[in-house]
């Protein structure tokens, strides 16, 4: 699964316009630039972070390569929405069941954002399914855009000649700026990036990068983060299942260390609606009620919000799930890693 990003629109005329005017430099990066061509690590790393990333609606349209561009129409689970200015209530109807067949059909033609910035008509669904498996080849071929790492603009790059003589200096302002000058590399054309540069990973940690060794273990990482935050989100789908399937009771919590389950909770039971309510049953009787919602990240996170009853509000927390199973649950409050409870399947 992948982070959301802003993507500011530049005409290709200013790409050009900004490659032509190149100014001579006197800064010199070391006695050894290192420099890349075209199809080189460095370069193809940095096609992939600068590249469009269209998950911003992947719950619509199935594509992280591609997203759809407004005004769209569809119909999603029987609801028709047209001439939508939005992605809001498409996700919110997807969202109002997690224990459901969600179906989106979209409405042709419509119009998409490529990977690479180019905006095109798409008239079929058979056109549509084109795009998706390709986007899912370049998923597995490791050419898609890499979200969870967001480079901190401006940057400078430095070019150079064959003969590896600096020649100038480009200022890059923006992803698709620096997408469209990499896609624009000759073969003969070289290039160095002017470190050090600043690197932002999902979760906001910023790193100085200082290398193209460091920019490619940076790249690593978010390509690490990525890999997590996509198990994460299965994860999240299955214990979901779980929830709804299930009836629980609370096993254990613990404050600090000390057992903190009374016996107030052993003839009660949890259960969790698949429309996002949970409550708490005595024989016939409810007593204690509340909602529930899960999100992900590189760890999956289950929110508890009961009302009217303070032997269960206590349980109100965000809790990362440290492990799960179709009869045991074990979570751990995310703000307080000593505080954990444990629900079982009665």
């Amino acid at each position: 699964m992948k982070t959301l990003k802003l993507i500011a629109g530049i005409a290709l005329m200013g790409i050009f316009s900004l490659t032509s005017c190149q100014s001579e430099v006197e800064e010199v990066q070391g006695d050894n630039p290192n420099t890349n061509t075209s199809n080189s690590t460095t370069a193809n790393s940095i096609k992939r972070v600068s590249m469009y990333d269209g998950s911003s609606d992947d719950a619509l349209d199935g594509s992280s390569c591609s997203s759809i561009l407004f005004p769209f129409s569809a119909t999603v689970n029987g609801v028709s929405l047209v001439n939508q200015l939005s992605y809001e209530q498409a996700i919110t109807i997807l969202g109002q069941l997690n224990n459901d067949t969600d179906t989106v059909v979209l409405q042709f033609p419509l119009r998409i954002r490529m990977s690479d910035y180019t905006e095109v008509t798409v008239n079929s669904q058979s056109e549509y399914n084109a795009i998706v498996n390709n986007c899912t080849q370049a998923e597995n071929n490791g050419q898609d855009a890499i979200s969870s790492l967001n480079i901190n603009f401006p940057i400078t790059i430095l070019t150079y000649d064959a003969s590896l003589v600096q020649t100038g200096s480009v200022v890059i302002t923006t992803e698709r700026q620096l997408y469209n000058y990499m896609i624009n590399l000759s073969s003969t054309q070289y290039f160095s990036v002017k470190y050090p540069i600043t690197v932002t990973l999902t979760g906001g940690s910023a790193e100085v990068v200082n290398s193209d060794a460091e920019l490619k273990a940076n790249v690593e990482a978010a390509l690490n983060i990525e890999s997590k935050m996509k198990v994460a989100a299965e994860n999240k789908k299955k214990l979901e299942t779980i929830l709804v399937n299930g009836t629980f009771k609370v096993s254990s919590y613990i404050v600090g260390g000390v057992e903190s389950a009374s016996s107030y909770y052993l003839n009660k039971t949890i259960d969790f609606t698949n429309d996002w309510k949970v409550k708490s049953m005595e024989a016939l009787t409810t007593v204690a009620s509340g909602t529930y919602s899960m999100t992900s990240d590189t760890d999956v996170y289950l929110q508890l919000g009961f009302t009217g009853n303070t032997n269960f509000t206590v349980f109100n927390n965000t809790w990362k799930v440290i492990s799960f199973t179709a009869s045991t649950i074990t979570l751990q409050s995310k703000t307080n890693s000593a505080v954990t409870l444990v629900l079982k399947q009665i």
